[in-house]
Formats: structure tokens, C-alpha cells, sequence
């Protein structure tokens, strides 16, 4: 009991008389590893075979085109599912059946409800979401599984998206085409080269 009173009191004396006590030496601060969040293949959403895959073209069946640089560097899979897709006339016909002003606008969708399109995996990279950005829809979870037909075109700032969701291009022209995008329009072809 001694032992352990001496030093409170020493302390206790030197704080009241105006000396410094000595300072607790501070635990050091563990940081831990920034958390790089990436998807795993899943063997449901496997890709679609390699296609050539540098730049997207829309069409719009009202007028307009929207060219996309497409970005197999980040994404392979996903783009090669996405020309794999278009280059058949997958979503030729089919209709943009969301759009939120000032965020996206989002097509492709087989049944046009927002519910079709199937799975493929996520492939997450440091792409930012930007206005013009490109990026597949997927469900809130599991995080790994993105639908496998339905995409977004960011019209305006979805930095919010980033580490989220697959970016997969980037829009190099007719950004003021998808910017005029309304629920119901068509998509009259989508060819990617």
C-alpha cells in the first residue's frame, strides 16, 4: 500500500505547488490498412467471351448518339459482356426506364421494369463516378453480384457510387443527348467497336 500511495501523493504535491507533473506516455494510434473493397467471381456470374472493346456507340431511336470509351483495363469482364450484349442486338429496342434528374439515367433492361437482366460479377476499381461515367446497376447486396444487362450513365456528380458499383467508361460524346433522356426512351441500337 506504501508503494502506491508515495507516487500519487508526489504528483498530487507537484501539481498543487505549481511543478509540471509528468505526462502519461501516450499508447500509440493503430491505424488500420485502408480497406480495399473488391468483388469475388462467383460461379453465377461468369464473363461473356472477349469481344473487341475500346468505344461504345448509342443510338437513340428519337435522335442522338452517346459514345462511350469503354475501359477493359478496369472492367474487362462487364465490357466484354456489354459488347458480347450489344453487338448481338441485345438491347436494341429496349427502353432508358429510370431516370433521376441530375444523377443517371438507366436502360437496358430485358423486361423494361427495372427487375431483368440477369447477373454477372462485380469488378469494382478507382474509377470515379464523375458526370458521363458509366456504370452497371446491381441490388444493395451482396456487393459481388451486378445485374448482368442494366446500365447507368451518370448526368450528373455520383461520386457517392464510387468503390460501389462496376464503372466501366466514360461518355467522350453526346453527353447532352443523355442528359435529355426521359423514361420510355428507346434505344434504337447499341455497336461497339
Amino acid at each position: 500500500m506504501r508503494s502506491f500511495l508515495a507516487p500519487a501523493v508526489a504528483v498530487a504535491l507537484a501539481t498543487a505547488c505549481g511543478g509540471a507533473a509528468a505526462a502519461p506516455t501516450p499508447t500509440p494510434i493503430r491505424t488500420a490498412p485502408p480497406v480495399t473493397r473488391t468483388a469475388t467471381p462467383t460461379p453465377v456470374c461468369p464473363g461473356a467471351p472477349n469481344q473487341a472493346s475500346t468505344k461504345a456507340t448509342i443510338t437513340l431511336e428519337k435522335g442522338g448518339t452517346i459514345v462511350i470509351q469503354l475501359r477493359p483495363d478496369k472492367a474487362p469482364k462487364t465490357v466484354s459482356n456489354f459488347a458480347f450484349r450489344a453487338n448481338k442486338g441485345g438491347y436494341d429496342g429496349l427502353t432508358f426506364h429510370r431516370v433521376v434528374a441530375g444523377f443517371v439515367v438507366q436502360g437496358g433492361d430485358p423486361e423494361g421494369t427495372g427487375n431483368g437482366g440477369g447477373e454477372q460479377c462485380t469488378e469494382l476499381s478507382d474509377l470515379p463516378f464523375i458526370k458521363g461515367a458509366v456504370g452497371i446497376a446491381r441490388k444493395p447486396t451482396p456487393i459481388e453480384i451486378s445485374n448482368g444487362a442494366q446500365f447507368f450513365i451518370c448526368i450528373g456528380e455520383c461520386r457517392n457510387l464510387d468503390g460501389g458499383y462496376t464503372n466501366f467508361g466514360q461518355v467522350i460524346s453526346g453527353q447532352d443527348v443523355a442528359d435529355k433522356v426521359v423514361i420510355g426512351d428507346k434505344i434504337k441500337t447499341i455497336r461497339v467497336e
